[in-house]
């Protein structure tokens, strides 16, 4: 049955809304669309504070937007990136985004923006066989991505946008001369830092989205006294046009003559040339001779990103990459990562066992599996107090993909209280969590404190459990991988550890061994 949903992205420089349904082949049609320049990022060269208004305009298309989402019935889903990223202000426009326009706005890292970039981009040219090099030039960051088919082979989000370099060279009302000059080499600088990923990489097809990006299009063929296009999307852009637009920009921002060229949106006409530059820049740095314009970009990849978790994953490629990312971060931190995936499967059986006391679903179940697998990433830090830096480890990677940064938040709580103390309100993190993450958070740990004791040993010797719910107690019964395996110490370090289960549950825990299987 088609599912109709909306999907915003929450940029630096404007808020995209995109309702659409999605039909046979786990495609969509498109329903509505609507942008807002909001300049989010505006008024500071470091972009660490969102300005009053820039908040209130926000707000505003936000609220709109709902409104056209519930007009379609569609379910919304806001996604923010730079700007709100680093505001350090970001939780007054979140708390009246709920407040005034009833919208939750999720922030995400930069290297999830990049992804989901990539799959909106999978969606719009046929370029999943190919070895692509995608550039998404926004307000505040720059994303830049090598994927192929499925799979996002290196990515990078580089504090390189349009309004943050306006605000950084190109502020005042006339052109310093050496300014150009000045912001070329920063961007170069700054892109530097990608050159590995594309050298060991490679690449057989260049793609761009991004309302920047698609700027320097029209501009192009506005130079060239060619008609406008009606859409966009995989047009081609060569490098010799690019430059000729940088340096037409270049002139009339000179002159005073920028507002005058052809085919030039007027929201656009300060900060065009910081975000043709970083154009200019990608296009030499990488030696891309021509590239592919995308019109599906963050909004379209986040509509099927939530359609993939509103199917359980169903969608191709989408929900897999989050728990294949889980993996990798745990194998390059935990120095015993079998152990860790034993504990994993015995805290989902755990879990499913005891559904009918704690009321949870799959979307928590997801969390606890991975919150699981990367309870121990902390001990590359080191052995002490592990649980706390297994916190900071996932909270501060950006090896996790597939996740929103609230996800990514309920995942870090789950490994820093599998063991130690309990949740508490003086917990400042966890004090701030919605009370529905608290509770995910207090099962999860729950859990997974039992489904750790069941293999203190780390030899597997506990193979599963069986869980008998007599109504006045919950039994935990064991089940030994052999007749001849000794699970005395499981037995009694689970024992040791179901305190917070029984609070969850609302009646005692008791763990005993069942019968040995074979």
């Amino acid at each position: 049955m088609p599912e109709t949903l909306a999907a915003v992205d929450v940029g630096t420089n404007s808020l995209h809304l995109v309702v659409a349904r999605t039909t046979d082949g786990d495609r969509f049609e498109v329903v509505s669309r609507e942008k807002e320049m909001v300049r989010l990022g505006s008024g500071s060269t470091d972009m660490k504070e969102l300005a009053p208004d820039a908040i209130d305009r926000a707000v505003e298309a936000l609220d709109r937007y709902r409104r056209i989402a519930d007009s379609h019935g569609a379910p919304l889903r806001a996604v923010a990136t730079s700007a709100v990223r680093e505001a350090e202000n970001r939780q007054e426009l979140l708390a009246r985004a709920q407040r005034e326009a009833g919208v939750e706005i999720e922030v995400v890292s930069g290297v999830e923006e990049a992804r989901l970039i990539h799959l909106g981009v999978l969606q719009a040219l046929e370029v999943f066989d190919d070895r692509l090099l995608l550039c998404d030039i926004g307000g505040g960051s720059t994303e830049l991505l090598v994927g192929e088919r499925s799979e996002v082979l290196a990515s990078a989000s580089l504090k390189l946008g349009a309004v943050r370099l306006t605000n950084r060279f190109f502020a005042g009302d006339s052109l310093h001369p050496s300014a150009v000059d000045s912001c070329r080499r920063h961007v170069q600088g700054v892109l530097a830092s990608f050159d590995r990923a594309v050298r060991d990489h490679g690449f057989e097809v260049a793609v761009g989205s991004s309302g920047t990006i698609e700027q320097v299009l029209r501009l192009a063929r506005g130079l060239a006294g060619e008609e406008p296009l009606r859409t966009l999307n995989g047009a081609v852009l060569t490098r010799k046009a690019v430059n000729a637009v940088v340096d037409a920009v270049v002139e009339a921002r000179r002159s005073g003559t920028t507002a005058e060229l052809p085919d030039l949106d007027p929201k656009r006409v300060d900060i065009i040339l910081a975000g043709a530059l970083v154009f200019e820049g990608v296009v030499k740095r990488f030696g891309i001779k021509q590239l592919v314009i995308s019109e599906y970009a963050l909004r379209e990849g986040v509509f099927l990103d939530t359609v993939a978790r509103q199917r359980g994953g169903s969608l191709p490629h989408l929900r897999d990459v989050a728990r294949r990312s889980v993996v990798d971060l745990m194998r390059s931190c935990d120095e015993d990562p079998g152990h860790s995936e034993h504990v994993a499967h015995l805290a989902l059986e755990l879990f499913d066992a005891t559904a009918g006391r704690h009321g949870l679903g799959a979307e928590a179940r997801s969390l606890l599996e991975a919150g699981a697998l990367l309870a121990n990433v902390g001990l590359v830090i080191s052995h002490g107090q592990h649980h706390k830096h297994s916190y900071y480890v996932i909270r501060n990677s950006d090896h996790l993909v597939g996740f929103t940064d609230g996800e990514i938040e309920v995942v870090a709580q789950i490994a820093r209280y599998h063991r130690k103390s309990a949740p508490k309100a003086s917990h400042a993190e966890w004090a701030a969590l919605p009370a529905d993450d608290q509770e995910v958070v207090r099962v999860a740990a729950a859990v997974l404190r039992v489904a750790i004791g069941l293999d203190r040993s780390h030899a597997r010797l506990v193979i599963g459990v069986d869980v008998d719910d007599t109504g006045d107690e919950v039994v935990i019964g064991l089940r030994p991988q052999g007749p001849d395996a000794d699970v005395s110490l499981e037995r009694y370090a689970a024992a040791d550890r179901t305190g917070l289960l029984a609070d969850v549950l609302g009646v005692p825990v008791r763990v005993e061994v069942a019968a040995a299987e074979g």
